[in-house]
């Protein structure tokens, strides 16, 4: 379990950074913002690679990890309003949905290394909420600026970029703190959301 939240952390850094540098003629806040979710992700994947390494007696790269949210990065590079829907509302969101079901695994597992995991995961869940929330903020800054519906707009550019399609459960409150809207939470039970 660690092992996934920790390749996600440090890719996290990498998308955080990459959206300050790729994304010129943006308004302060978006920098502001986006450093302080490199920040923050910096710190998680500390928290991580100490589990990690003093728990379980492993080190980063020690196990193959897939590359999702750094695949996505490179798909919308060329494209500000499709990262903000794709990586922050899309990929990042599923952390959020994933979180309190290895949460209730760890518990049932009862370990002491498993609930200090737990403990890990409750930081993050917790900052992951805002970062979403940063991603839903520009998203919708995005199509307002250019005359786009929000919801509609998501649908074109998952269907044009291939995002993966989203499967129950949800964590509903989760998104809700992060600014999902009542139209995008019924979105996500639609068969064909996207």
């Amino acid at each position: 379990m660690s092992i996934i939240f920790l390749v996600h952390s440090l890719n996290a850094i990498n998308l955080a950074l990459d959206a300050v540098w790729r994304f010129d003629g943006m308004p302060d806040a978006f920098y502001r913002d986006w450093l302080r979710v490199a920040r923050e992700e910096a710190y998680h994947f500390s928290l991580l690679h100490d589990h990690l390494r003093t728990r379980l007696g492993h080190a980063y790269g020690d196990f193959p990890a897939h590359d999702g949210l750094w695949a996505m990065c490179e798909k919308t590079q060329g494209d500000i309003t499709a990262r903000m829907a794709l990586v922050p509302r899309t990929l990042e969101a599923r952390g959020l949905d994933a979180t309190p079901l290895i949460q209730r695994k760890l518990r049932a597992a009862g370990t002491p290394d498993a609930l200090a995991a737990c403990d890990i995961l409750d930081i993050i869940l917790r900052d992951e909420i805002g970062h979403v929330a940063i991603g839903n903020h520009w998203y919708r800054w995005l199509c307002q600026r250019d005359g786009l519906e929000p919801l509609a707009h998501y649908r074109v550019l998952a269907r044009q970029y291939g995002a993966p399609r989203l499967k129950g459960p949800f964590n509903t409150a989760a998104r809700q703190q992060a600014g999902f809207t009542a139209d995008e939470l019924a979105a996500l039970a639609e068969p064909s959301a996207h």
